[in-house]
């Protein structure tokens, strides 16, 4: 296949592409921490994986020649892709707010919102709108448990990870701009929402492995606890389970 004819499709192409590849990096990051939930890790992993599969096929789509119905074809996954990855993020905060066991009976849940957003791109003809929304919703009620456990002082590099947040927020509000400039190639505003994506796709990765580290001493208590004489979850426990379901 031959690539497009457009400077800016091939820019967002290139960012794309540097921004799955960004997030290989991340999830090898994760992977190699020492210590840590295991559950939680391989949650997040399955984020990082799914946004990675997304930015390659996003990468395809925007860059190379190809009929409309391959393009229409790519976008199917793509936007299943996201739905879900979105539903998991959500899971990973409540994973830190809550615990592993609030969290495990939410992975369904959240699968099952990923999918009706797939629906919702179909019957509207794939208006990237409503993804901008739907992780609006989701990004925001993140960042208010993650500002929350900053404060707190609940989770080590929680103060981090909101930082991720907010700036994958500035993203989506660049991705439904019309924000468009020169640096050497042209950007167009999707070109500069992967750019301000790479920030916090790296700030969020830092985040995660700080609340990760031996030295993390953070207790979460599970809601069950108290009833069960139960000792609150800590972050070195050693399950190796992935999250139930939780696959593109």
């Amino acid at each position: 296949m031959a690539l497009i004819a457009s400077p800016t499709e091939i820019t967002t192409s290139a960012t794309d592409l540097v921004l799955a590849i960004e997030c290989v990096v991340v999830l090898a990051y994760l992977r190699r921490t020492p210590s840590g939930d295991r559950w939680r890790i391989g949650l997040w992993r399955w984020v990082f994986g799914l946004l990675a599969f997304v930015s390659f096929l996003g990468a395809a789509a925007h860059g190379l020649e190809m009929s409309d119905s391959l393009r229409a074809a790519i976008w199917k996954p793509l936007y299943l892709s996201l739905g879900l990855l979105v539903g998991l993020f959500l899971v990973g905060a409540i994973f830190d707010w809550q615990g592993r066991v609030v969290a495990m009976r939410l992975v369904p849940w959240s699968i099952g919102l990923g999918i009706i957003f797939f629906g919702l791109t179909q019957v509207l003809n794939g208006k990237f709108i409503i993804f901008i929304l739907y992780e609006a919703a989701a990004m925001a009620s993140a960042l208010v448990i993650y500002s929350f456990l900053a404060a707190t002082h609940r989770l080590p590099g929680a103060g981090v990870v909101a930082t991720a947040i907010f700036l994958n927020l500035v993203a989506a509000g660049v991705q439904a701009s019309s924000m468009a400039f020169t640096m050497l190639v042209p950007f167009d505003h999707n070109g500069v929402f992967h750019l301000v994506q790479m920030v916090g796709i790296a700030t969020l990765g830092l985040g995660l492995r700080m609340g990760m580290r031996s030295d993390a001493k953070r207790e979460i208590s599970e809601p069950d606890g108290a009833a069960n004489g139960s000792q609150p979850l800590r972050s070195e426990t050693n399950s190796t389970s992935p999250p139930a379901g939780s696959r593109r």
